[in-house]
């Protein structure tokens, strides 16, 4: 069997919803398991941070498993629906449902639900990706209270510069010039501003990246602001090649070394979700020992310095990401984020998944 597997904490899990507890202590808390929990499994995950108030996802499958599993939970479609068929769906088994355009209230208008839907009205700040916009909220929420087929109103938005310089003063004060009028409970928090606005800690919180222990922000990683990663990604040497000064590694010819050296095979590629653009330099963890990516990543193997490790050999573990080498750092290294790196090994479907302290 080949040696690549991705490991799950699952106490490193629950660690970090406590630390989304203490942080904002007033808020309920809508932990985000969207694509497959961040690659992390979706009922396994669930299971882990079943003290959370809710749990948001993408899909009405994703929904429909998570409230057949958790009946007692929120469970929200975090962009609503996508077609009028999961309009019962969500009315038969309680699944609230984010609102972000007209399409979405006919759906629910033409299929008249037994069940009022519970809804969450996304107003569109600023961000420019979804919601309806400020001036629309006050017709929309007159005909959305007196709609028998709408229950339970919620107002969020997102923020799209909460993990950067910009911050989110602008769209909070749009959004609170227009929550204010109104006694409905909100919802705007993501893991950036969870942890760097508490003001923006409202009736309900919705942290995403920072449950997994990695950090919304570019500058710090998970372990910086005191999570602890739950994934680690690791594999093994399973070839040695000695090579000479001159001599290239891999494809392209894009490494080629002025001395001698041990270069290490190492089972994974960007096939199992690790990044191609990995550059040169990127760290790895070798038995323990720190060393770094030499070569251009293949589909299936990449290439590791061990020159300076003498007791690595075929069948030494490595460690592609986890706690010594963090998937920030990783994704640092490969021009992306942490977001990309732990989600592209579950879509691989090449990755088994183990838990530990589940």
């Amino acid at each position: 069997m080949r040696p690549l597997k991705a490991t799950i904490n699952h106490q490193a899990l629950l660690s970090n919803l406590n630390c989304v507890k203490r942080i904002a202590d007033k808020s309920k808390v809508m932990a985000v398991l969207k694509a497959n929990a961040y690659g992390h499994s979706l009922l396994n995950v669930a299971k882990t941070l079943r003290t959370s108030d809710g749990f948001a996802v993408l899909s009405i499958d994703e929904a429909v498993l998570l409230k057949e599993n958790f009946p007692n939970h929120t469970v929200l479609l975090l962009e609503g629906f996508f077609d009028k068929a999961e309009v019962n769906v969500a009315s038969k088994l309680g699944i609230n449902v984010t609102i972000h355009n007209q399409r979405q209230i006919d759906f629910i208008d033409k299929v008249k639900p037994v069940i009022p839907i519970n809804i969450h009205l996304k107003i569109n700040t600023g961000m420019n990706r979804l919601g309806f916009m400020p001036a629309e909220i006050n017709y929309l929420l007159e005909s959305l209270a007196s709609n028998p087929f709408i229950g339970d109103i919620v107002l969020m938005t997102h923020f799209s510069t909460a993990d950067e310089e910009l911050g989110v003063e602008k769209q909070l004060t749009v959004f609170n010039a227009i929550a204010d009028n109104y006694n409905y409970p909100a919802s705007v928090a993501n893991s950036a501003s969870i942890i760097r606005y508490p003001e923006s800690n409202l009736d309900w919180v919705r942290p995403g990246i920072m449950l997994y222990g990695l950090s919304p922000f570019i500058d710090k990683s998970g372990i910086d602001i005191g999570l602890i990663p739950a994934m680690s990604l690791t594999s093994e040497i399973i070839a040695v090649q000695e090579i000479k000064a001159g001599d290239s590694v891999g494809y392209g010819l894009d490494f080629k070394s002025d001395k001698s050296m041990r270069i290490g095979i190492v089972a994974c590629g960007y096939a199992d979700g690790y990044p191609r653009h990995a550059r040169k330099g990127t760290p790895v963890a070798i038995d323990g020992h720190l060393s770094t990516l030499i070569g251009r990543v293949s589909m299936d193997m990449l290439y590791v310095d061990i020159s300076q490790i003498p007791q690595a050999n075929i069948g030494s573990k490595v460690e592609l990401w986890g706690e010594q080498v963090t998937a920030d750092l990783v994704a640092q290294f490969s021009d992306t984020v942490g977001y990309e790196l732990i989600c592209a090994v579950s879509a691989s479907k090449r990755v088994p998944l183990r838990s530990i302290n589940a």
